[in-house]
């Protein structure tokens, strides 16, 4: 049976990954032209994210990426020529989404490996809902907080 894991170790390298340092330099060189999506869950997006990211939640990466569904995305499905930078908390959800973008014809995708964590320990800035600058140790705590007891498998719960 495959874990979640297995299905993005299956990917990676399929797949453009960018350190945070990397992806701090593709976005001042390429400035607008780089779209950044964030493939985290609205109420994520929500508590912090990169400012001028959109949000395309991974459940609805597909729909989004196509035109005549309730869940697109205009700029993203326009975006097939722009090189797209896909975020999430740890580079998971984003390897994942990059496969996807890859395969629906987008030509230039990077996952940012590390995800946001790594982006807020590389110590570059995250803004929340009001486009206020989140706090470094808020963001770290934040993104470390780990799983419920309830979401660890019976043999750990003990």
């Amino acid at each position: 049976m495959k874990q979640y894991k297995d299905f993005v170790a299956e990917v990676l390298p399929h797949i453009r990954e960018l350190f945070p340092w990397d992806a701090e330099t593709l976005l001042e060189e390429r400035g607008d032209e780089v779209l950044v999506v964030d493939t985290r869950e609205p109420y994520e997006f929500d508590a912090m994210h990169i400012e001028r990211s959109i949000n395309v939640p991974r459940g609805i990466l597909e729909a989004a990426c196509d035109w005549g569904y309730e869940e697109t995305v205009p700029e993203l499905v326009e975006a097939r020529e722009r090189p797209v930078l896909l975020v999430c908390r740890s580079g998971s959800r984003s390897a994942l989404a990059a496969y996807t973008l890859q395969l629906m014809g987008y030509r230039e995708v990077y996952s940012l490996k590390t995800g946001l964590r790594g982006w807020n320990d590389y110590e570059l800035p995250l803004v929340d809902k009001d486009g206020l600058q989140v706090d470094a140790d808020t963001a770290e705590a934040y993104f470390y907080t780990g799983p419920r007891p309830d979401q660890l498998p019976p043999s750990a719960q003990s």
